[in-house]
């Protein structure tokens, strides 16, 4: 009896010492990852903070104020029309993958498979073709189009593969008590499964934080005009693209920094807003 109670414990505290082990590693782990973060944003802060002015939120741009609002204007634009393309298409083939097409189909594993390797391309490449097909090709030129029609395409994998996971979060339960009561399939996808699939919404968050923190994609495409587009067709400048312009000239590094910073704070309210948008869904 007590050599069987020896063996028993041998294992036991061998699996304590490494579950000891592991979890002191993640503490590790998590507390570089915060203390990176912390330093970087505390790093913009101090060097930006004290160069932001009145001026730098003037709507006309010049070389004396080096205003930054035209782009923030452009961002938005930017990003409400990159929304616009990408996220019906996105989530409409998510659905198809997900509640109309056969298991096993070969079709929808070729869709997959494309998606996942466009993921993965650098936005350097999305900016090339953006600017051999869209501004060469079609004559769009460097315009807010070009810009928005190339960052769809961009963010459409990653919106695809949030939607497609979260559909197949959703319980098959769900969907049998649907057809139950005799609603049909496109009744049931929109009136019982994307409800009860709020991780569509981090998809479009996390397009969103790329949308506005692309470059070099827009650099191609939208160009670097310092002004407010008259019509879709003009080129325009976002908030990244105005932050790299004015870190590549050399002379106006304080006044990057303070770019930088409004660049900050519009994507920590962009988280909050979406994790605020997340509880209230889910207590729906």
């Amino acid at each position: 009896m007590m050599t069987i109670n020896m063996q028993t414990k041998k294992p036991k505290k061998r699996r304590d010492n490494i579950s000891l082990l592991l979890r002191g590693l993640v503490m590790i782990a998590a507390t570089i990852t915060v203390a990176v973060l912390a330093f970087i944003i505390l790093y913009i802060v101090i060097r930006g903070v004290p160069y932001l002015s009145l001026d730098m939120f003037s709507l006309k741009y010049n070389t004396t104020n080096l205003s930054l609002m035209p782009a923030l204007i452009n961002t938005i634009l930017m990003t409400a029309l990159s929304l616009l393309i990408a996220v019906p298409i996105g989530i409409s083939s998510a659905i198809y993958l997900v509640e109309y097409a056969k298991r096993g189909n070969k079709f929808v594993g070729i869709i997959r498979i494309t998606s996942e390797t466009l993921s993965g391309i650098p936005s350097i490449v999305y900016g090339l073709f953006g600017m051999l097909f869209f501004v060469t090709a079609l004559g769009w030129r460097l315009s807010i189009l070009s810009g928005a029609a190339t960052l769809s395409i961009m963010i459409l994998p990653l919106i695809m593969r949030t939607t497609e996971e979260a559909l197949k979060s959703v319980p098959d339960s769900y969907r049998e008590g649907s057809f139950g009561l005799g609603a049909g399939r496109l009744r049931t996808v929109f009136k019982i499964v994307l409800p009860a699939a709020p991780g569509i919404l981090s998809g479009v968050i996390l397009s969103i934080g790329r949308i506005v923190g692309e470059s070099a994609a827009l650099i191609f495409t939208a160009g670097s005009v310092p002004e407010l587009p008259k019509s879709l067709f003009d080129s325009s400048r976002t908030l990244a693209v105005h932050l790299y312009n004015l870190s590549s000239e050399g002379l106006h590094v304080n006044q990057a920094f303070a770019t930088a910073v409004v660049l900050l704070i519009i994507v920590m309210l962009i988280n909050w807003g979406s994790r605020k948008l997340a509880n209230r869904l889910s207590r729906a």
